[in-house]
C-alpha cells in the first residue's frame, strides 16, 4: 500500500506512542501529554501506513516572532523510504501561503540548526529539500520572512559551506533586499574567514599592504564586570582606497584550561590610500547568562579580511 499524508492534529494516544517509541523518544512513554500536544500544535503533518502513524512533522508558531519546526521523525521501519521528503513539501506549499506568517514558518520550520529547538539531523546533511523553499522566499516582502531566510542560510553554512557559496554567487545583485540576505546569512562564514566569501563581499584576502601598529592594552590585568581597552594603528599601504573588514577574536578561557575563540566585529569600510587611522575599541567583560567567565590567561588578535594577527595575552581576576 502507498504511504498516505495527512494534514490532521488527530491521533490516538497508541498511535503516537508506538512512533515515538520507534525512534527511542522519551516522549513516547507519556502517550496521553502527546495527544494533547499534538491539538495545541499550529501545524501537524504526518504519514500514514494504512491505519499506522510512520511519520510526522509538528510546527510550532506563535504568529508574531517564533515559529519552528519542533521535531520530524519517521518510523525507522520506513526510513529509506523518502517520508521526510514528502513532508517537507507541505513545507513548500506553506512557502506561497498568503499570510506572512505561514511563510516564515516554511522557512522557520526547516532551519536545520534553530537555537530554541532541537537540531535536524537529516536536513544538517542534506539540506537539498530546504532550498526551494528558500527560492521561494528571498524576495519575500515581509521582512521577518527576509530575516528567516537569512538565518536558515546561516544554518546551512556551518554543515554546507559549499551550498551556501553557490546560492550567493547566484542570488548576489538580484536585489538590495536579496543582497541584505545574503551577506546576513554568510556571518559565519565572515567570521571565520572563509577566502571565497571574502572576496565574493569584496575583501581581498591578500592583505600584505595592510597591518596594524603600535598595538596596545590598557591592562595586562582585566577585572570581571570590567573591560578591556586596546589601541592601535591601522596602516593602509595601497595607492588606492581599500575596503576592509576589521574584527577582533577574544580567546576565553575554559574550565578545563584550554581557550576558545569568539570572532567580534568591529567594523567594515573603506580606508583611503597611504592612510594611517588609529583605532580605540573597549571590549566589556561583565557577567552575562550566555557566557560563563574563567578567570585566567585570555588573548586578544586583530583579524583583518579573515587574517588574524599577532595574539596578545592578558589576565581576567576576580
Amino acid at each position: 500500500m502507498p504511504i498516505e499524508y495527512k494534514d490532521t492534529k488527530e491521533f490516538s494516544a497508541s498511535q503516537l506512542q508506538r512512533l515515538f517509541l520507534s525512534v527511542n523518544w522519551e516522549l513516547g512513554n507519556y502517550p496521553e501529554k502527546l495527544e494533547k500536544a499534538m491539538r495545541n500544535s499550529t501545524h501537524v503533518i504526518s504519514a500514514w501506513d494504512q491505519d499506522r502513524l510512520v511519520g510526522l512533522v509538528r510546527a510550532l508558531d506563535d504568529g508574531q516572532t517564533v515559529a519552528f519546526l519542533h521535531y520530524l521523525l519517521v518510523d525507522p521501519e520506513y526510513q529509506g523510504m523518502h517520508i521526510a521528503d514528502q513532508m517537507m513539501k507541505q513545507m513548500l506549499v506553506w512557502s506561497k501561503h498568503e499570510h506572512w506568517g505561514v511563510r516564515r514558518l516554511a522557512s522557520e520550520g526547516c532551519r536545520p540548526r534553530l537555537p530554541w529547538a532541537m537540531a535536524l539531523p537529516n536536513l544538517k546533511e542534506n539540506p537539498a529539500p530546504i532550498i526551494p523553499i528558500l527560492e521561494n522566499l528571498k524576495n519575500d516582502p515581509a521582512r521577518f520572512v527576509r530575516l528567516s531566510v537569512a538565518n536558515n542560510l546561516n544554518d546551512i553554512a556551518k554543515d554546507n559551506p559549499e551550498i551556501v557559496i553557490d546560492l550567493v554567487k547566484k542570488w548576489k545583485g538580484e536585489s538590495k533586499e536579496v543582497d541584505w540576505i545574503i551577506k546576513h546569512g554568510c556571518r559565519t562564514l565572515l567570521k571565520q574567514g572563509n577566502p571565497e566569501v571574502m572576496e565574493l563581499f569584496g575583501f581581498n584576502s591578500t592583505i600584505s599592504n595592510i597591518c596594524v601598529e603600535d598595538f596596545q592594552i590598557s591592562s595586562p590585568e582585566v577585572k570581571v564586570g570590567d573591560s578591556l581597552e586596546v589601541s592601535f594603528k591601522l596602516l593602509n599601504k595601497n595607492d588606492q582606497t581599500t575596503k576592509i573588514r576589521l574584527e577582533y577574536g577574544i580567546y576565553y578561557q575554559k574550565a578545563n584550561g584550554t581557550l576558545t575563540k569568539k570572532v567580534h566585529k568591529i567594523s567594515e569600510k573603506e580606508y583611503a590610500g597611504n592612510s594611517t587611522t588609529r583605532i580605540t575599541r573597549k571590549h566589556s567583560f561583565r557577567v552575562v547568562t550566555t557566557r560563563k567567565l574563567h578567570l585566567g590567561l585570555h588573548q586578544i588578535a586583530m583579524i583583518i579580511n579573515g587574517n588574524e594577527l599577532e595574539k596578545y595575552s592578558f589576565e581576567l581576576i576576580e
